[in-house]
């Protein structure tokens, strides 16, 4: 059932104004900081003379959102609203000038690093307060998340106010799946604590849950809520436009599949990036797209069916290369297991061809948050003794968020 959901940045725009006045506001966003009527945040903030907006900042894609996942984004100046606008992905660091086409291996090398990542004291000496105003998606991999927790940590330091604007978790608020991540062993950009890798919460709530039990100097930290979320609800439930939050995160339906299908960049299969289908669609030029399929809808999991499926990709692994494998068709969201899902790809595409796959370790088992997934796919063991193995880890995670929850 659709319902209208009014997101924190319209109720901090109304009712809370005050938390910012006298003050000098540094603005963390990208194309998703847009209200119902996809009036963009930073422009509504800057129009408003009741805001000092003195500064943008862009997590990983820009604040543009048009740079790919492992692209540096280097500072700038918006000549629209002349406002220095700062990267919090490698603006420090050289690019260099075949960056797109070695973009997999430098996604892999870069993302588990924490350099050009944290502001730096220059992006930050004009403030008194950072404001977040950013869609994520739900899984932990997905680097907002670990920005926001950066810039939080830098507002601590130094004594600035930190207000996150909170917006729904788009693929529900209920479902959580996948294991807790090790830390502080297994901590990097694309999972910095120890949440499952789908975990249920809003980045205000996880802002909330970060803030409390990890930081050493807590943050001043405030969370403006939505109205009418409830947490049952997908984002397609809350009348609210979608802005694709980055340049392959396009629709409701790849984000559904993501928890699940991107931990295939641990591995030398196709995650669909440079097709029309990023995430959706898997393979390798020597998959056997026919037997696959017919391997993988053999196995009759829930929620979902497997259509044979073709592609060259135009960049990113297998770069102009004909790929045989699959996409993910979706046919029941909520009984659908995304992290399940792509643990039997992996599996079956492994068996089938043992002398062509491969995974990216180190990778792999930084956005895993763990080795024992990896090690017990190569021991053999059954997946859904793999994921069974997580019950008590997902369960006492349930209970230590309720806290933070609110809604």
């Amino acid at each position: 059932m659709q319902k209208s959901v009014k997101i924190g940045a319209e109720a901090f725009l109304e009712n809370h104004l005050d938390l910012v006045k006298g003050k000098r506001v540094g603005l963390i966003t990208n194309p998703t900081g847009v209200n119902s009527n996809q009036e963009s945040t930073i422009d509504l903030f800057h129009r408003n003379t009741e805001i000092d907006l003195v500064a943008l900042y862009g997590p990983e894609h820009g604040v543009s959102g048009k740079a790919q996942a492992g692209e540096y984004v280097p500072f700038y100046m918006d000549e629209e609203y002349d406002l220095p606008v700062f990267s919090l992905y490698g603006q420090s660091i050289k690019q260099e000038a075949d960056t797109i086409q070695n973009i997999d291996e430098q996604m892999r090398s870069f993302d588990i690093s924490r350099i050009g990542k944290i502001p730096e004291d220059s992006m930050i000496e004009d403030l008194d307060v950072m404001i977040f105003d950013i869609q994520d998606i739900g899984t932990r991999i997905y680097t907002y998340i670990a920005t926001m927790a950066y810039c939080m940590q830098t507002c601590a330091e130094n004594d600035f106010d930190f207000i996150v604007l909170d917006r729904p978790n788009p693929i529900n608020g209920l479902d959580i799946e996948g294991p807790i991540l090790q830390y502080p062993e297994f901590s990097s950009f694309v999972g910095l604590y120890p949440i499952p890798v789908r975990h249920g919460m809003t980045a205000g709530e996880l802002a909330a849950f970060f803030n409390d039990k990890f930081f050493d100097k807590k943050a001043n930290l405030t969370v403006i809520p939505m109205e009418g979320w409830e947490r049952h609800m997908w984002y397609d439930d809350t009348l609210l436009p979608w802005i694709a939050p980055s340049p392959n995160m396009l629709t409701l339906h790849t984000a559904t599949v993501y928890p699940g299908q991107v931990f295939l960049e641990g591995t030398n299969i196709s995650e669909g990036r440079g097709t029309p289908k990023p995430f959706e669609l898997f393979g390798a030029p020597w998959v056997d797209a026919s037997e696959l399929t017919k391997r993988l809808n053999e196995l009759n999991l829930e929620g979902m069916k497997f259509k044979e499926a073709s592609f060259i990709p135009s960049f990113s692994k297998y770069n102009g290369e004909q790929c045989g494998g699959g996409q993910i068709h979706v046919v029941d969201r909520n009984r659908f297991k995304p992290f399940e899902t792509t643990l039997y790809i992996i599996k079956t595409i492994m068996d089938m061809y043992p002398k062509s796959f491969e995974f990216f370790e180190e990778y792999f088992d930084k956005i895993m948050g763990t080795t024992k997934v990896r090690e017990a796919i190569g021991m053999g063991l059954d997946i859904k003794d793999i994921i069974k193995n997580y019950d008590g880890e997902l369960l006492n995670f349930s209970k230590a968020r309720k806290t933070y929850l609110l809604y």
